[in-house]
């Protein structure tokens, strides 16, 4: 979609963000860190790294390990933002401290340089928030100790891709200031595979947290700019942390959500039972057309039912021949689910909370006005990302710091 309409939405005087999780040359930089403004905000983000980087085989029987991964990360985090500079705070620190952590099975009074980081900073700090967290990492022995840094390394494998790394290394999205000005954030995931989806999924729980704490904290409750998600292939952006409740919420800060699915069995498959309250918190509900079962089902039921009239008439022939005639109402399905599945590819249905479901026609894109400016309608308005951002990181900003030298030419 960002080639064909970003031309247009340039020359509306939107900003443009993209961050793209298939091309990483053609993204802009996302730092996690770079957000972090308390020790909440770090409980946050590792819980959100927790939850979309589980593997298939991790169960409840496993909470023991993925609460000690909890903990280290924390710890790790915490250090990293209370005590590096400006230009280490981001994954790639992260991912230094964890290669250069150590247990030893057989000597438990051994120190990693990690350890010895840690501890200098008890002298210094004992109630520092990353010393508490690590003191309870401590807790375990040394052959735990080294099964839970084998399993973080695990988790943390995509960051072994040089191209990542450095796709996280600064930030150049602003997420915090989506809702000052007219911007338009692009995510581009891949619909074949997901292993770097989980990026997408740490940068959402953040918008969320971001824009709700900015509308709170400094414009009374709204945001100045409406800002308006359209969530395309919900179920492959992972899992956003308490999505069911933010979607309820949201609203009164200038922020709506529009989650596009193939089914609904795909928001169970990810929410579990939390799906239903998701799906229950949208005003509206747009179904273009489908053939999975239980979406049909749910369609159905939502659609109502209408009476129909029904005359039996019925002819007795023996000796004399009699005829009857019976009336009655019933109450049929508005659709049926089978008249769902081969519903007309042009048709859609739009249910709005308390007003009867409309059928209608899809809108025809050709007829919008401002088609004419996309570069389906015209080759020539394709947008090209890359030039984009070389001409966004040569402008100069008034705040931006930069380091004078005097430069002696006779020498």
């Amino acid at each position: 979609m960002l080639p064909e309409i970003g031309t247009f939405l340039e020359r509306k005087k939107y900003r443009i963000k993209c961050l793209n999780l298939i091309n990483f040359r053609k993204s802009m930089k996302y730092n996690p860190l770079a957000y972090i403004r308390s020790e909440k905000d770090i409980l946050k983000l590792v819980n959100a790294l927790i939850m979309n980087t589980k593997g298939e085989g991790e169960k409840s029987s496993e909470d023991f390990w993925v609460k000690a991964e909890r903990l280290y990360y924390s710890a790790l985090i915490g250090y990293i933002w209370y005590e590096a500079t400006e230009e280490e705070k981001n994954f790639i620190t992260l991912l230094n401290l964890i290669n250069a952590s150590e247990a030893r099975e057989d000597d438990e009074t051994y120190q990693s340089p990690v350890d010895l980081l840690f501890s200098q900073l008890e002298e210094r700090e004992p109630d520092h928030f990353a010393v508490k967290q690590y003191r309870k990492f401590k807790m375990a022995a040394g052959k735990t100790l080294k099964s839970i840094l084998i399993s973080c390394g695990a988790r943390l494998a995509p960051f072994d891709i040089k191209e990542l790394r450095d796709l996280m290394e600064y930030d150049e999205l602003e997420l915090d200031t989506l809702g000052d000005q007219k911007t338009a954030l692009f995510v581009i995931l891949s619909d074949t595979d997901s292993t770097f989806n989980f990026v997408a999924a740490l940068m959402y729980s953040q918008l969320f947290n971001l824009l709700c704490d900015k509308a709170d904290d400094f414009y009374g409750g709204r945001l100045p700019v409406h800002v308006r998600l359209i969530l395309d292939e919900f179920a492959n952006i992972g899992q956003i942390p308490n999505f069911d409740k933010l979607i309820a919420t949201i609203r009164s800060r200038e922020i709506s959500a529009s989650i596009i699915l193939q089914s609904q069995s795909q928001l169970k498959t990810i929410y579990k039972d939390a799906a239903d309250t998701i799906v229950g918190n949208c005003d509206s509900t747009l179904f273009l057309g489908g053939k999975e079962k239980s979406t049909l089902k749910e369609i159905s039921e939502l659609l109502g039912k209408e009476t129909i009239d029904l005359y039996n008439q019925s002819e007795n022939r023996g000796s004399q021949v009699s005829h009857g005639l019976s009336y009655q109402k019933l109450g049929k399905e508005l659709m049926t689910q089978d008249e769902l599945a081969v519903m007309d590819g042009g048709k859609c249905i739009f249910m709005l909370r308390g007003v009867r479901p409309f059928l209608s026609d899809k809108y025809d894109l050709i007829r919008h006005p401002n088609y004419r400016y996309t570069a389906d309608a015209d080759p020539k308005n394709v947008f090209d990302m890359e030039r984009y951002m070389k001409k966004q990181r040569a402008v100069v900003k008034p705040t931006d710091t930069f380091d004078v030298y005097e430069i002696d030419a006779t020498t």
